[in-house]
């Protein structure tokens, strides 16, 4: 650690260069800087430095080397960990950098390291294209990319991973390094889920698909009809396309205008249908759930990047979530998770969740580093809520259906979907062989461990 007169110094060079803006403890805007998505998460770094592009990146990682300060990365502040922070280091702060280009020839998009879903949806929206994204729309892109991805289109267009065709980083020494299937090879493979491991990354390309329509049925049932949904909604998902999508979950009864007053604040059974087409179609696929009795109905086009907004959580929750791999969805683990579903906290923003996996999914590129490809469903207690005296019950309930389901867990896990749950979790979200050789690619690109604010890889 530097000296405190070196350090006075060097933060006065760095408010000077640095085109952004740099905030300290103190600073006015520092306190609303530092917080992120999950309330239960509240860290003080020494120096926040909110860039405005690349150069700032390399000003503001070079400052922290050369005063030996931790490095903590954010873009949209979603790691359930709180990962985008520390304590008395450097945060990287990009969400100044958020421009998308969209290159509608080449059916690609540049995406700026801090730039949100809402930001890449919104923008590809009216060229009717479309990459996987995550399930909110201020999640940032870069996190979510580097960390797998999934999202409603990935039956149809593969793990966002699938859609990468390049990154520019700066990397541990402060250098910047073009990524790509042609150039720095090893490096590109190892981003296709190994995270921020190995760079700041400020920005991606990634592949864009025809998006012309996109359709929606959005069903509520009691909670004690939730098997006979879960059933029937698994059987939609085995004889459906893979343009079909979707959720079946359990949460809060929220108070929308086609949710019954009386089921508002209540435990609900929920059916999501997302489709990659237009209505009359869905409403066939979704026929089988159309005919169950059910509380609340909304099936109709719309765009991709309204559903994008419409599951937004607000900010200043508190956030614990999980997520097991399972092999299938027989009878017996349909009942298992319907049955742990009343544990959950109600009324809360909680959600009790299954997604189905398969189609582009399961037959995307096997090579990378996400070894939960092959699982048939997920299963993810969303935990959600507001009030700290319900924090017991709900960190009991995502470790308890965690513990239910795992009989029928294929012991992988997507990253971006847990916590710190340890280096078993982690080598479990890579697979061994590809954990070993990811830490090879760290020790040539950050043999100091510089970058070990995220699902950690140690160099070799």
């Amino acid at each position: 650690m530097a000296s405190s007169s070196k350090a006075g110094a060097a933060l006065a060079v760095l408010r000077e260069d640095l085109e952004g803006e740099v905030l300290a403890p103190g600073d006015s805007g520092y306190d609303e800087a530092r917080t992120v998505f999950n309330a239960l998460i509240d860290r003080h770094p020494a120096v926040i430095a909110q860039c405005e592009g690349t150069a700032d990146v390399v000003r503001a990682v070079r400052f922290a080397r050369d005063l030996d300060l931790k490095i903590a990365v954010r873009g949209g502040g979603h790691s359930v960990a709180g990962m985008a922070l520390n304590d008395n280091g450097l945060v990287v702060d990009l969400r100044r950098m958020h421009a998308i280009t969209v290159h509608p020839g080449s059916a690609a998009v540049r995406v700026e390291g801090g730039a949100l879903m809402s930001h890449l949806d919104r923008a590809t929206q009216p060229h009717s294209l479309a990459t996987t994204g995550g399930r909110v729309s201020t999640t940032g892109v870069g996190g979510f990319v580097l960390g797998g991805g999934n999202g409603w289109l990935d039956r149809a267009f593969g793990l966002a991973v699938d859609n990468l065709l390049g990154a520019e980083l700066v990397t541990a020494d402060g250098t910047t390094v073009l990524a790509t299937a042609e150039e720095n090879p090893e490096l590109f493979w190892a981003l296709h889920g190994g995270g921020g491991n190995f760079g700041v990354a400020t920005a991606l390309t990634l592949k864009l698909h025809e998006l012309p329509e996109f359709s929606v049925a959005l069903l509520m049932f009691l909670p004690e009809t939730g098997p006979e949904v879960v059933r029937t909604y698994r059987d939609i998902i085995a004889t459906g396309p893979p343009e079909v999508g979707g959720a079946v979950l359990y949460i809060t009864g929220p108070p929308e205008p086609f949710v019954p007053e009386h089921l508002v604040g209540t435990l609900l059974c929920t059916a999501l249908v997302t489709y990659v087409g237009g209505e009359e179609g869905l409403r066939k696929i979704a026929q089988p759930l159309l005919a169950l009795p059910h509380e609340a109905e909304v099936v109709a086009a719309m765009p991709y990047a309204d559903l994008q907004c419409m599951l937004d959580d607000p900010p200043g929750l508190r956030n614990y979530w999980s997520v097991e791999y399972v092999t299938g969805l027989p009878d017996e683990l349909v009942d298992v998770f319907c049955a742990r579903a009343p544990a959950m906290p109600v009324p809360s923003e909680c959600q009790h969740v299954l997604f189905p996996q398969g189609g582009a999914i399961a037959s995307g590129p096997g090579e990378y580093p996400v070894p939960y490809r092959g699982a048939a469903w997920t299963v993810h207690p969303f935990g959600v809520w507001e009030d700290p005296a319900d924090d017991e019950q709900a960190l009991r309930w995502v470790r308890d259906l965690r513990a239910d389901v795992r009989p029928w867990s294929t012991g992988a896990v997507y990253l971006n979907f847990i916590g710190d749950e340890g280096r078993d979790r982690v080598v479990a979200g890579l697979g061994t062989e590809n954990f070993n050789r990811l830490a090879r690619v760290k020790r040539q690109y950050d043999p100091d461990n510089v970058f070990r604010y995220n699902h950690n890889i140690p160099p070799a």
